[in-house]
This record gives structure tokens, sequence and C-alpha cells, in this order.
């Protein structure tokens, strides 16, 4: 008994260490991230090799796994920048961005885990400040809101896509002028809107003059037209047409032949 307790005994050491090296050497990685792997006796994380994808890793327990999240991240960012005039303009955006998974070897060695405040925030700040000091406040506010955001991705991407960040989407969200240039902006715009209003007004009513115009124009022509083809003889022709019309009645009446002016009947009713 006792000799079978001595040589249990390093079994059991031996399964209890084996437990603790396994617990170290495992790793597991979510979905969404990635593994860099640094290697103790060697040169830490090489460049060269790929990342340990999501699931179940063994590793020597000497080594261990540096964790990235590689699906696409939102990063908020307030800044204050100046106008092309000098005026304090305020941006309020979301960077929409991820490390490149085939180069978080690189990012991790050259950049580390900081990636973020040391390579990305610098970058939009740098890229927002050129961009806006091109334009005035009023473009800022109104027309060319879309154009900036568009300029300020471009600009940011030419910074961090060389640093194996890989950028999605800018959005600016808010831009904030100052107080008194805000309301300066929105009385000019509201006083454009009004001039507008008023010409459409204007040309609407000159249409509808115009108009009015050439109908009375139309039945001038019309009535000079007629007038002049209604001649002593034609007028004499109707005027027999309807004398005839008339004798054809049943209601009394009188015709006296030729006693109207230029000869046209008259026609006396039994009243």
């Amino acid at each position: 008994m006792e000799k079978l307790a001595k040589v249990g005994l390093p079994i059991l050491i031996a399964i209890v260490l084996l437990i603790i090296v396994l617990a170290k050497s495992a790793v597991t990685i979510d979905s969404g991230h990635a593994g860099v792997l640094y290697e103790t006796l060697n040169d830490g994380v090489s460049s060269e090799k790929a990342p340990l994808g999501p699931g179940f890793h063994i590793i020597a327990p000497w080594n261990r796994v540096i964790d990235y999240e590689t699906r696409q991240q939102e990063m908020p960012e307030k800044m204050s920048v100046l106008s092309s005039n000098g005026l304090d303009i305020k941006l309020d955006a979301s960077i929409l961005f991820q490390p490149e998974f085939n180069s978080l070897g690189k990012l991790h060695n050259e950049k580390g885990e900081s990636y973020v405040s040391r390579v990305l925030q610098p970058a939009i700040r740098s890229a927002a400040r050129s961009v806006v000091g091109r334009y005035t406040p009023e473009q800022l506010y109104s027309s060319k809101r879309d154009a900036i955001q568009e300029e300020i991705y471009e600009e940011t991407k030419k910074l961090v896509e060389p640093q194996f960040i890989q950028l999605n989407d800018i959005l600016i969200r808010d831009v904030t002028l100052p107080p008194t240039i805000k309301q300066a902006i929105e009385r000019k715009l509201k006083q454009e809107q009004e001039s507008l209003e008023y010409e459409f007004r204007l040309v609407t009513a000159q249409k509808e003059a115009e108009k009015v115009i050439i109908e009375a124009q139309g039945k001038a022509d019309a009535n000079r037209i007629l007038s002049a083809s209604l001649t002593d003889k034609i007028l004499q022709d109707k005027g027999i047409e309807a004398t005839v019309k008339l004798s054809e009645s049943p209601n009394s009446k009188v015709v006296v032949i030729g006693s109207g002016d230029s000869g046209m009947p008259i026609i006396l009713g039994n009243q």
C-alpha cells in the first residue's frame, strides 16, 4: 500500500502539471477577433505569420496571444477646427474602421494595441483641419456639407491605409457654428428664400397677363375677320332667310317687304 502511494503521488503531480500546462497552452479566440502570437523564445511577434483566427488553439505555454477585434468598429470624435476666415467650427463625427486582418502582425509591431489613439485620431483631426480650412461657415452649414464629409474621408484614408488600418467611412453628424454666425446665415437663407418666392410670383403673374393679352388679341382678330367678311349683300341674304323662317311661324305677324333700312323687311307682330 505504501509502495502504491509512492508510485501514485508522482503520477498525480504529473497530471496536475499537465493540466496546468494545457490550461496555459489552450487559447480560444472569439468571433470577430484575431490573435497575434507573441513567441517569447524567438523575436516576439512575427510580421510574416498569419494571425490566429476565431476558435480553439494550442500554443507553447511560454508564448502568449494578443487579442485584436477585426470587425468594423465605430470611433466617435468631436473636433474643433477653423474655417477659411478663422472662425471656430465644431464637428461631431463617427469614424468606421477595422484593422487589416492579414497585417495584424505589422500593426502590432509598428503601432501597438493603442493604434487608434496613435494613428487614427491624429489622422482624422489633421484631415478635418485641412478640409474645413478651405470652406466658409456658410458652405459648412449648408451646400458643401456632403462634399466636405467625402473630402475628409479621402484625406484620412490616404493617411491610415499605409499604416494597416482599413477606413470604411466617416459620417459628419453635426456641424456647430458660433451662434451669431449661425443666426446671420439663417437670416440670409430666409431672405434668399423669400426673394425666390417673390420672383416666382412675379413670373406667374406675368404669364397670366400674357395669357389674357393673347386671348383678347385672338378675340379681336376673330371679330375683325368676321366684320370684314360681312358685306351688305351677305347681311341682306341673312335677313331674307330670317324673314322666311319667321313667316313660316304660326305666330301672328305682319311682314312689310322692303320697308327697313337698306331695303330689309320689317316684321310687325299683332302686339
